[in-house]
């Protein structure tokens, strides 16, 4: 019996440690993963500063251009863009050149109309004629007399048709000059192309001009866009031709932008 005693007492001791489970042992591939690192948006260490922009959803590079007065291409040259279609909602963006002050300028500016990064070129002879030859240009009015600074312009009329939507900014960022298809569309003030296409919603075929380091038109809506990129541009020369692209009727949406925000033109324009 004693025997037979140990025999069981060996067994009952058996099955209870087959019937314990066995220790965790980590070997680290049974660890819990770890939550996925947050990787920052491209220039998110410089959000909030002056100078620069954090791309909401919508939003395009020429409309930034457009709001900050600025030129695309230098905006994508600052920010090393490889595709300046491929922004992502809350990446940062450099709006002013590298080095300048991040603030408006307090004093007038005297600079000549050119682009960081793009060389200055004189008209091609392909470009269209100005005003004073071409045939199909209207007679430019009296320059408006300027505000003050030698920042400011001389603006002249860029259709010769009626103001028929003013000025709203909340919803007209500038005037709507009505006419009929293939009527002109001049160069307000002398300046240089900083965008011929039709990339920006809502607007259709635009021209954007630039003046000088203040000043920026646009000319929305066209039927035909006569200048190109880069192009200097002389005070009432034939850039565009009116239509009706991306809109209701055939006009002209005309606005004046200083220092990116847009303002009245009617407070540019001379007197008729």
């Amino acid at each position: 019996m004693s025997m037979l005693a140990a025999l069981m007492v060996a067994a009952g001791c058996s099955s209870t440690r087959l019937d314990r489970p066995a220790p965790v042992e980590d070997r680290g591939g049974s660890a819990a993963p770890r939550p996925a690192e947050v990787v920052p948006m491209p220039g998110a260490e410089n959000a909030g500063k002056p100078g620069y922009y954090t791309v909401k959803a919508g939003d395009t590079l020429f409309r930034i251009a457009l709001d900050n007065g600025q030129n695309w291409r230098d905006i994508q040259a600052w920010n090393n863009l490889t595709n300046p279609n491929a922004l992502e909602v809350g990446q940062v963006l450099r709006v002013q050149p590298p080095g300048a002050t991040a603030t408006a300028p307090t004093g007038p500016t005297t600079s000549p109309v050119t682009s960081s990064g793009v060389a200055s070129r004189p008209l091609s002879e392909t470009a269209p004629p100005a005003a004073s030859t071409s045939p199909t240009t209207p007679p430019a009015p009296a320059p408006a007399p300027a505000a003050g600074g030698a920042d400011e312009i001389s603006f002249i009329w860029p259709a010769q048709g009626t103001v028929i939507t003013p000025f709203d900014e909340a919803n007209n960022k500038g005037v709507s000059i009505a006419g009929k298809i293939g009527d002109p569309v001049v160069a307000a003030a002398d300046g240089r192309v900083v965008y011929a296409g039709a990339g920006l919603r809502g607007y259709g075929n635009l021209i954007i001009l630039k003046h000088n380091n203040t000043y920026l038109t646009a000319y929305a809506h066209n039927q035909a866009l006569l200048v190109r990129e880069d192009q200097a541009v002389r005070q009432g020369q034939k850039i565009a031709e009116m239509g009706s692209s991306d809109t209701d009727r055939v006009k002209l949406h005309f606005e004046v932008r200083r220092l990116g925000k847009p303002v009245d033109p009617m407070g540019h324009l001379p007197k008729r």
